[in-house]
């Protein structure tokens, strides 16, 4: 009996070896190409919005899609146009893609399901339609009159949109390397002495201005970045501007508000060095760069992701952080408002989006980057000497006529004071 239960047990565990054995087989090699990730359920369920498609699908995770379909015939009419100007062949791109196949599937953090069929064609579909866009941003010329998409001024606005998305990104490297294939064999030269950094630089010149970026910063760090979000971390986080990291508890480092800053006599002005995270204080006078938030929210969200899932950096994220500790609430966005910092927003807006920004950070404890700069904030408003001169002056002589009353008043007690001294004197 005994010895059947061992041969039954034995059967069982056999199975199983099989079982795990066949999951070792299909498991995918895991890469350091890596780079494409979904945006985690837990940080997507906090705004949606900031991660949700409008109109197109590039890359795989969201290919297929009814509510993106619309733009597949848009992509295939790109294709058309694209290969109207090379006398490369639709086969010589389908071959190119094929042979880079497993390069490109390494490149997304989970198994893709589709057949290599399938996934060839939505790369050359998607690669070329980012291509025909970077192109026709750059030469009007090749834009038809029947063109759906650049004669639509919102419609191209949301294309724009969606490319910034985490999730909607396919490699640099691929879309480089298909426009250069294009590019050996032009029709009449018409793509002379043009490059895929180039054609990015001038796609991005309106962002370059939202985030306070040099343009050139693009084509400077277009050879290194993986696709379009990690380009804009990349120029956001190298940007000309040192920040200190110390080793202290971010506890002891969280900033006091702009409210409070603001009844201890801290002055706010829009930042002089135009750099993003560049936010500084001296002598009573904290500096903080202008904020476009209205425009630059979904670009600024989508980076902290990645910075967040891919990155060993943590500029954006504590950025994030320290924007959070300042705007807690619409007053303190109405103080930035009225000093010109803030832009474009109004205060309940700005301060919604400060503190949705802070949630999706992550505390690293001991490693903050803005760890000297709350520390100077947190010393200044327990100042009594601050507090006390501050409360004098916007309590007191917060307005011209407030200033002649509180003189008028002082003027009087010192006469009233006088005139006692002069009576004691002659008695």
């Amino acid at each position: 009996m005994d010895h059947q239960i061992d041969d039954n047990v034995s059967n069982d565990v056999k199975s199983l070896a099989a079982s795990f054995r066949g999951k070792f087989e299909a498991l995918c090699p895991l890469s350091s190409d890596c780079c494409i990730y979904r945006v985690p359920k837990r940080i997507r369920q906090l705004n949606e919005g900031l991660f949700t498609l409008h109109i197109v699908s590039i890359g795989p995770f969201h290919h297929g899609k009814e509510e993106l379909e619309v733009m597949e015939e848009h992509k295939i009419r790109y294709l058309q146009q694209f290969l109207g100007r090379t006398q490369t062949t639709l086969e010589d791109f389908l071959i190119f893609i094929k042979d880079k196949e497993e390069k490109l599937r390494n490149c997304y953090a989970e198994t893709i399901p589709l057949g290599s069929q399938d996934f060839v064609e939505m790369i050359l579909s998607d690669a070329v339609f980012l291509i025909e866009i970077l192109l026709l941003n750059s030469f009007r010329e090749f834009v038809t009159s029947a063109d759906r998409l650049f004669q639509k001024p919102n419609l191209f606005q949301e294309i724009r949109r969606d490319m910034w998305c985490q999730e909607n990104q396919i490699p640099f490297f691929i879309i480089e390397d298909l426009f250069e294939l294009a590019r050996i064999r032009m029709i009449n030269a018409c793509y002379e002495g043009v490059s895929m950094s180039k054609l990015i630089s001038n796609f991005c010149s309106d962002l370059c201005e939202l985030v306070l970026i040099d343009k050139s910063l693009i084509e400077i760090n277009f050879c290194e970045a993986k696709h379009f979000v990690d380009l804009l971390r990349r120029c956001v986080e190298l940007a000309d501007y040192q920040l200190d990291i110390e080793n202290e508890l971010i506890y002891y480092s969280a900033s006091p508000t702009i409210t409070k800053l603001h009844r201890a006599g801290v002055k706010f002005r829009v930042g002089s060095s135009n750099t993003l995270l560049d936010i500084r204080f001296d002598k009573g006078t904290l500096e903080i760069p202008k904020l476009r938030i209205k425009n630059i929210g979904i670009f600024l969200q989508n980076v902290l992701i990645f910075e967040r899932l891919h990155c060993k950096t943590n500029y954006v994220n504590d950025f994030a952080l320290l924007l959070s500790f300042l705007v807690s609430s619409p007053k303190d966005a109405e103080l930035l408002i009225q000093n010109g910092i803030i832009e474009n927003t109004e205060s309940v807006a700005a301060s919604t989006f400060c503190q949705q920004f802070g949630k999706n950070g992550r505390i690293k404890y001991k490693k903050f980057y803005y760890t000297g700069l709350a520390r100077d904030l947190n010393a200044y408003c327990k100042s009594p000497w601050h507090k006390w001169k501050a409360n004098l002056k916007q309590n007191y002589f917060n307005t011209p006529w407030a200033s002649i009353s509180v003189i008028a008043a002082v003027i009087l007690l010192l006469l009233t004071l006088t005139q006692t001294v002069f009576s004691i004197i002659a008695l």
